[in-house]
């Protein structure tokens, strides 16, 4: 939080501070609590934009329907995609107030695929979807299930079990003969498919539909 305070002071010219609340790809590393929040704050006190990234971590995944939401913070924007359609077609999408959106005019911005109506028609499908049918309350309560059994687990191959929602990850010992790639791979053989994300954590993101 420090290192951010002391850019924004110093560089005049940075217009945006843009964050994923829970890094995906770096591990599921989540932030200490106050963190997010802090962003915001820091972000409003030198008229920066905030930009959360919740491509991988919006519409339920972590339990909550945006993982801002866990932290109570308002991004200025924010990205989303992945799970707004389903998994049915490529679809991504931005959110933010009109003080910045009317700021783009008609032809300002191209989009090879932007206003596509049947990915907009299946993405208000899916996002319905997901709140009828209480998907991000399951996601918080299967992940909370997903979490405890797997620290339940005695095994010397594990040094950490962290995530929020179906968002997990299992950190190996960075001592063993194989990485999260290996791993992942051992894993699929067995008919659970992972993903391996920053060497040695093992990414396990369930459908938000599991049951116990």
């Amino acid at each position: 939080m420090k290192a951010l305070e002391v850019k924004l002071v110093n560089d005049p010219n940075i217009c945006a501070v843009c964050i994923e609340p829970i890094q995906g790809e770096g591990g599921v590393i989540i932030p200490h609590e106050g963190y997010l929040k802090g962003v915001r704050n820091l972000c409003t006190k030198h008229n920066v934009l905030m930009i959360a990234d919740e491509i991988q971590t919006g519409f339920g995944r972590t339990g909550k329907m945006f993982a801002c939401e866990w932290e109570d913070v308002r991004p200025d924007i924010l990205v989303m995609g992945k799970s707004m359609s389903g998994g049915m077609l490529p679809v991504s999408g931005c959110l933010a107030d009109n003080f910045i959106m009317d700021n783009i005019g008609p032809g300002d911005h191209g989009s090879t695929y932007g206003g596509n109506p049947l990915a907009m028609a299946v993405a208000k499908a899916a996002v319905e979807t997901i709140v009828e049918e209480g998907m991000v309350e399951n996601s918080q309560n299967m992940g909370e299930l997903l979490k405890s059994e797997l620290r339940k687990i005695n095994s010397p191959l594990f040094k950490d079990v962290r995530g929020r929602g179906l968002f997990v990850g299992v950190e190996l010992n960075n001592d063993l003969p194989v990485n999260g790639n290996h791993f992942a791979k051992i894993l699929a053989a067995e008919g659970l498919l992972t993903k391996a994300t920053h060497d040695y954590t093992i990414r396990l993101a369930p459908p938000l539909v599991i049951t116990e």
